[in-house]
């Protein structure tokens, strides 16, 4: 069981959220102003992305990428950061024609979707470890085997340490195969996501089949989305995990009551200390997950 837990605030993520609540962060400087204070409230970890300013919607702006990051190191605190690397992979088919693709589709190459984290080397990126139907309609992510091992790859040639999205069984047993292969250095850092349609359901027996699964040594943090964030908090420590939290995952702190990344980040520092755990700093974070200090 880890004394240390390592609290992750994942600020604004890609979803089409802007709209549902005014504290989604949007412009480099929003972003990276909630990041700076989630750090202050004691987040050890920030997880970005980034946004078109006029759209509001999700972007791969390598420019806005490199704001955010020199805001958030220019600051008084310094978060591990990390930054995602899961946009690029939409793939929205018209469902009576599925050779033409819609508008919503944003899909390049696995490299392609690591230019910011070639330019920036983040001590943390993501990869997103498999294809899935995501949510309703006739969106999906697009993540093969083969992109995944030329990502992989690359991260590796990076020196950043990449934290494995796991959105289903069959990503997990893809993530250990790399892991097998050499591809991921260790210790391995796994993310386990419950609850995104339709991906592994939040269901805690379920988490703890994922968290059985886990190769010996590896690192894991879950979360769970909207209402099961705060109690996944829990699930995610009792199993000997890690945690993340915000605005990405979740909008509201209770019912009706729509929340801050602040607030959220000190609600998760509460349940960890409740559960008689200690939150790791951010140089503490850096030692659990032998990660390749940035510059």
């Amino acid at each position: 069981m880890n004394k240390k837990v390592i609290v992750t605030c994942a600020v604004t993520g890609a979803g089409d959220t802007t709209g549902k609540s005014e504290h989604v962060p949007v412009t480099p400087g929003e972003i990276a102003a909630d990041a700076v204070a989630a750090a202050r409230a004691g987040a050890s970890v920030v997880h970005i992305h980034v946004r078109d300013i006029v759209t509001k919607q999700s972007s791969r702006d390598v420019a806005l990428y490199r704001e955010v990051v020199r805001l958030i190191k220019v600051s008084d605190v310094d978060p591990v950061i990390n930054l995602t690397a899961g946009m690029g992979g939409d793939l929205v088919l018209d469902p009576s024609n599925p050779t033409r693709q819609l508008p919503g589709t944003d899909l390049v190459s696995g490299l392609e979707r690591l230019a910011h984290v070639e330019e920036l080397r983040p001590e943390i990126c993501t990869i997103d470890m498999g294809t899935l139907n995501f949510g309703e309609g006739s969106n999906v992510y697009i993540s093969t085997p083969d992109m995944l091992r030329e990502g992989a790859a690359r991260i590796q040639e990076l020196g950043v340490k990449p934290e494995m999205e796991i959105f289903d069984t069959g990503n997990l047993w893809f993530a250990n195969v790399l892991v097998a292969e050499g591809l991921i250095t260790p210790p391995p850092l796994y993310q386990l996501c419950m609850g995104i349609p339709y991906g592994a359901p939040a269901d805690p027996g379920l988490l703890q089949a994922m968290v059985n699964m886990l190769p010996a040594g590896a690192n894991f943090t879950s979360f769970g989305i909207g209402r099961n964030q705060m109690p996944w908090v829990a699930q995610s420590v009792l199993l000997g995990g890690h945690v993340r939290v915000g605005l990405e995952d979740n909008l509201y702190l209770s019912k009706g009551v729509k929340a801050t990344n602040v607030q959220l980040t000190e609600r998760a520092i509460a349940i960890v200390h409740d559960l008689g755990k200690s939150v790791a700093t951010p140089d503490e974070a850096r030692d659990i997950l032998q990660l390749d200090r940035k510059a």
